[in-house]
């Protein structure tokens, strides 16, 4: 049976900071200073090297953005603000990509699954609308429980390799939120707004379950 090829595209215009290494598997104190995206290729080629990993140093903007999510599977959201899942949600929706968000911050995580690909589904902009006045808070200054990035990013590895596979029962439709102070978990359900901006007037598309 011919081998499944697992192709991976890491990108983030970052260098490794010391003040990452207590939350972070992919990056050690040798590599500080050194692109985070190159330093994940690095590590991830260690633990199997049958997996084609492709490291992008620069930031992706625009049409650069917009060719990457085109070309994705699966499009797996780690950024740490909200212009950027913006940038990216309107991407995956142009394209009818799943998208796979995750995002951490003190002792709250919070995980969705937006599988543009359903008619039914909602984008990430009919939870979060664009443009309203949030308060954006980021790990440098508020900081992060570490164990936490780890449980959201294997939660999101989850659903990402659910989708791939086409198994199981996905997030889309909902979001799931952690307490990790309290260790509690939180669901809520997640409509497609019929108004949104982004994703309201997209054309209808095989439904996949």
């Amino acid at each position: 049976m011919p081998r499944a090829l697992v192709y991976l595209v890491l990108a983030d215009d970052d260098t490794v900071d010391l003040t990452n290494l207590q939350r972070q598997i992919l990056h050690t104190t040798d590599r500080v200073g050194r692109y985070k995206a190159e330093s994940g290729k690095q590590t991830l080629a260690a633990i199997n090297p049958e997996v084609a990993v492709h490291a992008l140093t620069q930031r992706l903007m625009d049409e650069a953005l917009d060719a990457q999510v085109a070309a994705a599977d699966i499009v797996l959201d780690c950024t740490d603000n909200f212009a950027t899942r913006h940038a990216i949600n309107r991407s995956c929706v142009r394209h009818r990509k799943p998208l796979v968000s995750g995002a951490a911050i003190r002792f709250d995580g919070q995980i969705g699954v937006f599988d543009l690909r359903r008619d039914d589904a909602p984008c990430y902009h009919c939870l979060f609308p664009d443009g309203e006045d949030v308060d954006e808070i980021n790990c440098a200054t508020m900081g992060v429980f570490a164990p936490l990035v780890g449980i959201v990013g294997s939660t999101q590895a989850a659903e990402a390799i659910k989708l791939v596979a086409g198994i199981g029962t996905s997030l889309s439709g909902r979001l799931l939120m952690l307490d990790a102070l309290a260790m509690k978990w939180h669901e809520v359900r997640v409509g497609r707004d019929a108004g949104c901006p982004v994703c309201g007037g997209r054309p209808a598309h095989p439904h996949v379950s």
